[in-house]
């Protein structure tokens, strides 16, 4: 294998959770036991300093379609408005035409926002049903694979671009680059928003790691792919969404935008730490040994008392930790869900049940919060079972993050 950023052949390996299903495939009751399992390993780059798996699911068994809604969770799209509110007022206060490519577009959450305050949008969407439901919506959205050849068929130029989430999935990272590039508008803004890897590995959130997820950035190595496509960050910030979500905003290199200053401090800080470097992957990989020892020992406590465990959430990444974990349906009764796409479905690999919170009659003694990124407003929602003696036990947790 060669490097997906650089094309460096020095990789070597600093993580293994074993082999896995692919992790957003929820199961009918038919398919249990059918599903195929991959290795699920991270390697690290020598000389970009890349963090990235070194096994590719095909895209189109990824996300040709798919069961995630970025619309279910009422603090992601307030996440959402703040994003499109800062991009016109920062970037575009006067223009009256201009428009905004939403890659990875989903539900068209994003850009509803956008619409509202009088964009012009584009969605851009693989996944079949995902994409009708924001054509739906009133969300003009095309459902293709971005790369450069879907790129240069689109209406632009666009004055920003933007890639929540989906950066970091990208099979065909040179191409869709190169694509961005191509469409980009010459004053234009490229907003990337990725799970920050030095905040994956401060908040042990190593369930952030699964098959969609192809490379784990930090600041740096996102430069260096920018680099390659003649584009460059000039700001940056942690949000923090997703439990620390990097906003880092490009433009053509030589562009009109003057750096904040904040990409270089995020730079340095990323140097005095040591966060590229293969051994703070490599005490990571400890650090996850030491988490499936202690998770599962809480929760083999609580079941040995006769409590009742149900999983809060059923989100893409409980699933790497509940198989690296081995919970099954023996520890957790059922995944309680909102998503109604995942309604009368198993998770993959340990065939835990979902159930609809609405079809909930009777509360569990404990939850296992597997949508832990959404803690502070889970709790609020929740007050009333935390009243009532509820148990809320958080496997990965923000607050609790080691710098």
């Amino acid at each position: 294998m060669i490097c997906r950023v650089c094309d460096s052949v020095r990789l070597n390996p600093v993580i293994d959770l074993g082999r896995q299903p692919w992790c957003n495939h929820f199961l009918r009751k038919e398919e249990i036991g059918k599903e195929p399992f991959y290795p699920l390993r991270v390697i690290h780059c020598e000389d970009c300093k890349t963090a990235q798996l070194d096994f590719t699911v095909p895209k189109e068994t990824m996300f040709g379609d798919h069961t995630y809604l970025s619309g279910v969770t009422r603090s992601l799209s307030q996440h959402f408005e703040s994003v499109a509110r800062e991009s016109s007022a920062r970037f575009f206060p006067n223009q009256k035409d201009k428009a905004v490519l939403d890659i990875g577009s989903n539900d068209g959450t994003q850009l509803k926002h956008f619409q509202k305050l009088g964009w012009r949008v584009m969605g851009v969407e693989s996944s079949r049903g995902t994409a009708q439901r924001a054509v739906e919506q009133g969300v003009p959205t095309q459902n293709v694979f971005f790369n450069l050849s879907t790129a240069c068929a689109l209406p632009g130029p666009f004055q920003l671009i933007n890639a929540a989430g989906v950066f970091f999935h990208l099979e065909e990272l040179h191409s869709v680059t190169e694509g961005i590039r191509h469409v980009l508008a010459h004053d234009g803004v490229f907003l990337v928003q990725f799970l920050y890897m030095q905040k994956i590995v401060e908040n042990g959130a190593f369930d952030q790691i699964y098959h969609e997820h192809l490379l784990y950035y930090n600041l740096q190595t996102l430069e260096k792919l920018l680099q390659r496509h003649g584009l460059s960050c000039f700001d940056a910030y942690l949000a923090p969404i997703h439990g620390g979500s990097m906003m880092a905003f490009a433009q053509h290199r030589g562009g009109p935008h003057a750096s904040t200053g904040r990409e270089k401090a995020i730079w340095a800080e990323e140097e005095r730490k040591g966060c590229n470097e293969r051994d703070w992957y490599l005490g990571f990989s400890r650090r996850i040994e030491q988490m499936k020892k202690e998770n599962v020992a809480s929760l083999n406590d609580r079941k040995s008392h006769g409590k009742r465990i149900y999983g809060m959430g059923a989100p893409v990444k409980g699933n790497t930790l509940l198989n690296f974990f081995q919970i099954g349906p023996q520890t957790i009764d059922c995944l309680v869900e909102k998503n109604e796409l995942r309604r009368e479905l198993y998770s993959p690999g340990m065939h835990i049940p979902v159930r609809m919170e609405d079809e909930i009659t009777g509360w569990p003694d404990v939850y296992y919060v597997l949508a832990w990124n959404f803690k502070h407003e889970i709790l609020k929602n929740h007050a009333d079972l935390l009243a009532g003696g509820v148990e809320f036990l958080f496997p990965v947790d923000p607050d609790r993050a080691v710098p």
